[in-house]
């Protein structure tokens, strides 16, 4: 197999749940954003495409996920807003608006990667057991090859992240170490 063409999907690095007091920040999430930021950075040097996929939904209208979660990530409210340095830069970068936890279901991610020749993702974010791994799994179920960097995701709820990264590594792609996933980036 050829060279495969790589891009990096960060999931949900917005401030719900990286900043302290809001209401998915979770003690030990900071863990993941230096990983994150060595695959941006790998990703922005080389020039591999970097897709923003974030939760958001609407104002004033109802939602499906109100019936089992609290109303969040309203657009335009501060939990719903890139945290930090995250927001996206220059032109390789973009942005999906996601509504349920994978960054596949209901958008374009999909046409979008495979017009641009993408074959494989470095998928990075919160939480492992929920949005990495919907999105993993829609990954592959579109016919692209998920990579997640272990150092990358975590959740509040480890042994469901342990779980789901066994999961993701023995039927949808693979999980390796962050310096390898620098690598397909670089």
């Amino acid at each position: 197999m050829q060279n495969p063409r790589t891009a990096l999907i960060l999931v949900d690095v917005i401030n719900s749940f990286f900043e302290p007091g809001q209401p998915n920040h979770y003690p030990g999430v900071e863990d993941v954003l230096e990983p994150m930021r060595a695959l941006r950075e790998a990703a922005r040097r080389s020039g591999a495409i970097v897709v923003h996929a974030a939760e958001r939904h609407r104002p004033d209208f109802d939602d499906f996920e109100w019936r089992k979660l609290p109303v969040h990530h309203i657009d335009g409210a501060n939990d719903a807003a890139f945290f930090a340095d995250f927001a996206p830069q220059g032109r390789n970068e973009t942005v999906v608006w996601k509504r349920r936890f994978s960054a596949f279901f209901a958008t374009d991610l999909a046409l979008f990667l495979t017009e641009q020749g993408v074959s494989r993702l470095v998928i990075a974010g919160v939480k492992t057991n929920v949005c990495i791994r919907a999105t993993a799994q829609d990954a592959f179920a579109n016919g692209f090859e998920p990579v997640v960097p272990r150092e990358a995701t975590n959740s509040n709820r480890p042994h469901l992240a342990e779980a789901s990264l066994e999961d993701i590594h023995r039927y949808m792609g693979r999980v390796v170490p962050l310096a390898e996933a620098v690598d397909m980036l670089s």
